[in-house]
């Protein structure tokens, strides 16, 4: 029987956070049930394996810097990231090969602008390398490696390629062992 059931969407960049998040933690036993795309959760679900599990991505409850450090690298991505990324996707991607829509070039021309503005400020900041919420990987880099995937996929890879502290943060997430192993068990899944 598996330790786990991750009820969520298939393909869902937010449910991707949580399986990242399992993956760091070397949970692979877990069994997926599908569920409505619109209920959320992912963020808190992802904190509470962390915490629960020990898995190392979360700053310590003692070191109040570090906590500052992350809880403000987490509303940053709420505030900027979150809202433009998911525009492009949902314009990009849902619409016409879910929903049979139009795409509005317009809101993802605002949503691109936007994310080229993001990443240039990201750019000064990862530049002395480490990770957005310090120097340890974090639930904060999880939070995003989904979402720029599914940029990546849609063809705005220039975001994170066209930057080089940006590109070089990329990189450093992308060869973790779990993250690789959970893309690799996302190409299975699909293949």
């Amino acid at each position: 029987m598996p330790a786990f059931t991750l009820h969520g969407f298939p393909g869902s960049t937010n449910v991707d956070r949580v399986r990242l998040t399992l993956a760091e933690g070397g949970f692979t036993d877990f069994e997926f049930k599908a569920v409505d795309l619109l209920k959320g959760g992912q963020k808190a679900i992802c904190k509470y394996l962390a915490t629960k599990y020990s898995i190392p991505l979360l700053p310590s409850p003692s070191d109040v810097e570090a906590s500052a450090v992350f809880d403000q690298a987490a509303c940053v991505l709420n505030a900027y990231f979150t809202e433009p990324s998911g525009r492009i996707s949902i314009e990009k991607f849902v619409k016409p090969n879910m929903l049979q829509l139009p795409t509005d070039e317009a809101a993802v021309s605002e949503a691109v602008k936007s994310l080229g503005e993001f990443f240039d400020v990201q750019e000064h900041l990862l530049k002395k390398g480490g990770y957005i919420a310090g120097e340890q990987f974090s639930l904060v880099d999880i939070y995003y490696i989904p979402a720029i995937l599914r940029l990546f996929m849609l063809g705005y890879e220039d975001f994170v390629r066209g930057r080089p502290a940006v590109g070089a943060w990329w990189d450093r997430c992308m060869n973790r062992p779990a993250v690789q192993a959970w893309m690799a068990a996302g190409k299975k899944a699909t293949a």
